[in-house]
């Protein structure tokens, strides 16, 4: 029988590559699962209760000598793909495009790896789309992050004492999470102000009660499978002028803008923080590739004139319980791409999602962007 071990998590990762309702279905598909002890107790999933679904806890030596595919959703160690035999599965989210010389080294050893982040965003791999809901929980986090930091209130007040206008809030990219973003911040009462690249996505946005700020000129983005592309200096340049503009009357901003192998474009500059009102809060969800403004340090707040920036990409592991869940199934609807109805693995690698995620296999880096990486 096929085995899936399921490795824990290092300590800044509070989520679970697999929570038991789905190990349950897996071994009911003839797979034995093994999950390393501990595993899922961050994510409230005790031991037992994978044991009373059908796996079996494993300390993370046998895990390694005994799993065909390992699931981890951080990239696991050296020391962990040594332990690998050759030929074995490692399946999670490791950003192979920053990364390059480590896929390089896992292709050297033999190991064929899936990296969930790089699969095509089609109609057909919504369902087992990870990025997007994970950045879902990021979206209504981040709202919540900055309610609680944001020194007045979110909604309009008419009290005896007085009046308190509703907050503005202005969210820079409408993917998942800023559209997430968008209808949080909408529940919660602020007025909302929304920009993005793609002019496809105002109809979407309006339709959550926020305004869209448009520029005109911006690169078409239609075939960049749902990502965002790089855009020419003269849109920049108008972009930038646009921003500041509505930066200034912001007292909350909201940024999402990444772009796939690259460094997350600065947005929100020097000049436009501190044109600011004191007291404003700035949440980057951008922060691990760099974050979209001048100041963003990731994992750190910082306070620039008067203004508070909270770079934070990880904003989905405080609710751990959700986004395991949520992550599991991802991960279940790609296996049933490389499993068959017995339960054996079939790389059916004509399949564009199969892959569109494979980074490495059979000695070598298949994926073309991160081989040519390497060898550039």
């Amino acid at each position: 029988m096929l085995v899936i071990g399921v490795l824990k998590e290092p300590e800044h990762d509070t989520r679970v590559s697999l929570v038991p309702d789905i190990a349950a279905a897996f071994i009911k598909n003839k797979l034995t699962v093994l999950v390393e002890k501990g595993a899922g107790s961050r994510a409230f999933h005790s031991d037992q209760q994978y044991e009373q679904a059908g796996a079996a806890a494993a300390g993370r030596d046998e895990l390694l000598s005994r799993a065909d595919i390992l699931l981890s959703i951080n990239a696991p160690t050296d020391e962990e793909i040594a332990a690998l035999l050759p030929g074995r599965i490692v399946l999670g989210v490791y950003q192979p495009l920053f990364h390059a010389d480590k896929m390089k080294h896992w292709a050297g050893k033999a190991i064929t790896t899936f990296s969930m982040d790089t699969l095509p965003r089609t109609t057909r791999a919504q369902a087992m789309d990870v990025l997007s809901s994970q950045a879902n929980i990021a979206g209504y986090k981040a709202v919540l992050l900055a309610a609680s930091v944001y020194p007045r209130y979110f909604p309009m007040f008419m009290t005896a004492a007085g009046s308190i206008p509703p907050a503005k809030v202005l969210i820079l990219g409408a993917g998942v999470a800023g559209l997430q973003a968008i209808a949080t911040a909408r529940r919660l009462g602020a007025v909302v102000e929304v920009f993005d690249t793609r002019p496809a996505v105002k109809e979407e946005v309006m339709s959550l009660g926020a305004k869209f700020i448009e520029v005109e000129g911006a690169a078409d983005a239609s075939k960049a499978g749902g990502y965002a592309v790089e855009q020419s200096e003269d849109f920049q340049q108008k972009q930038k002028a646009k921003i500041a503009e509505h930066a200034a009357k912001a007292d909350v901003i909201i940024t999402t803008a990444q772009i796939p192998g690259k460094k997350a474009p600065v947005l929100i500059t020097a000049e436009m923080i501190a044109a600011m009102k004191a007291g404003s809060v700035i949440i980057d969800l951008a922060a691990v590739t760099g974050g979209n403004t001048a100041y963003t340090k990731n994992n750190e707040t910082v306070t620039e004139h008067g203004v508070t920036i909270i770079g934070n990409s990880a904003l989905h592991t405080t609710a751990p319980a959700d986004a395991s869940k949520l992550y599991s199934k991802n991960i279940q609807n790609f296996m049933k791409l490389i499993l068959d109805n017995e339960g054996q693995l079939n790389l059916n690698f004509r399949d564009d999602l199969v892959q569109g995620c494979c980074i490495t296999h059979d000695g070598k880096i298949v994926n073309e962007r991160v081989a040519q990486l390497v060898a550039g």
